[in-house]
């Protein structure tokens, strides 16, 4: 921060001397700097330092300082880092005429405050072709720069949801191919599963990819389901809408869809008179608070338990438990599966 005083400096004396003859030489040129929008500054190319001998309004307005406690400064003295050698290397070299397209240097305000600018300079020279003064202005690149970086947050986003989608869709695809050997069966099951994760991304874009509510997750995954036979009246649902973050609304979203194909199937919606009950509730727990979700099928047909896991089982009891930190069990009682998940509350919710 620099030093106030009550009286003038030579050197803010000498300044302003200085901006007294640009007005009488250079009249309106001075005039017009003073009054332009673009933050503009004359240094004195007689001075090593090459000291501020005049400050327009837009430069004060950006910079946050007084017209005097400009005057005199080096012409670096609002570097944000004033020994950043790649920086200043970078001004040294725009003095010198080798840039021509100036360069970014990121400055700080009065009050502390940081701001990056594009620095252009220009040589003013005499009548016999020496350089007297430094004219320089300053483009306030700040949103630029902040939206640059969201772009590239945004692409790092897109990168990984991109990496997550494509590993869901190849292990989609495997366990397809690994679990059937007719070519119809295989591609219905890849095209349903890959309905439901679309699905779950629709959603989630509904919702910016900040979060999905459960209840949210059941409804969008069931939709289908419910729209034929009169689904949707066998179907009750009991739960507050818990936020899950993206990747496990996108598990949850694909294994409801696996319960439901199975029940369309072999189980409650197999036959006009089954039903699904689907509630959670919250429990304290040691480890801290656990939601136990039951997705209870009943009056259906008799439920046998299949000779085999197929691939939707294992991705429900396997890859779902490990998605969630928790445990998921089926069990297929003769009056209906019962499929039983317990997992920590997501974080989102505890502090929301």
């Amino acid at each position: 921060m620099l030093k106030m005083t009550t009286s003038k400096s030579e050197e803010q004396l000498a300044a302003e001397a200085d901006v007294d003859s640009f007005r009488r030489e250079l009249g309106p040129f001075v005039v017009a700097a003073e009054q332009t929008r673009m933050a503009m500054v004359f240094a004195d190319a007689r001075e090593t330092t090459n000291s501020i001998i005049f400050a327009n309004e837009s430069f004060l307005a950006l910079s946050g300082y007084e017209r005097d406690e400009v005057l005199g400064q080096t012409f670096n003295f609002l570097m944000a880092h004033a020994s950043d050698a790649e920086a200043l290397s970078k001004i040294e070299a725009e003095f010198e005429a080798q840039s021509g397209n100036g360069v970014e240097i990121r400055y700080r305000r009065k009050d502390g405050s940081e701001f990056w600018a594009a620095l252009f300079i220009s040589p003013v020279r005499d009548e016999g072709g020496a350089i007297v003064q430094y004219f320089a202005s300053f483009v306030d690149l700040t949103r630029h720069k902040e939206e640059e970086a969201h772009s590239r947050m945004l692409i790092n986003e897109l990168n990984h949801r991109v990496k997550n989608t494509l590993s869901t869709v190849q292990s989609i695809v495997w366990q397809a191919l690994r679990t059937a050997t007719d070519p119809k069966a295989i591609r219905e099951a890849i095209e349903s599963r890959l309905h439901a994760l679309s699905r779950s991304h629709d959603m989630l874009t509904r919702q910016n990819w900040q979060s999905a509510g459960l209840l949210d997750v059941v409804n969008d995954a069931l939709e289908p389901f419910a729209v034929t036979d009169g689904r949707k009246d066998r179907i009750v649902i009991n739960g507050d809408n818990i936020q899950f973050p993206p990747k496990a609304a996108l598990a949850l979203g694909i294994a409801f869809n696996e319960l439901a194909t199975n029940a369309v199937k072999y189980g409650a919606f197999s036959d006009g008179m089954g039903s699904i009950l689907i509630q959670w509730r919250l429990e304290p727990a040691p480890e801290g608070e656990q939601l136990i979700l039951l997705w209870q099928e009943q009056h259906g047909p008799a439920v046998m338990h299949p000779s085999r896991k197929g691939f939707g089982s294992r991705m429900i009891e396997n890859g779902l438990a490990q998605e969630l930190e928790g445990q998921v069990h089926l069990d297929y009682r003769p009056e209906g599966l019962v499929c039983t998940m317990r997992f920590p509350v997501p974080e989102d919710d505890r502090n929301g």
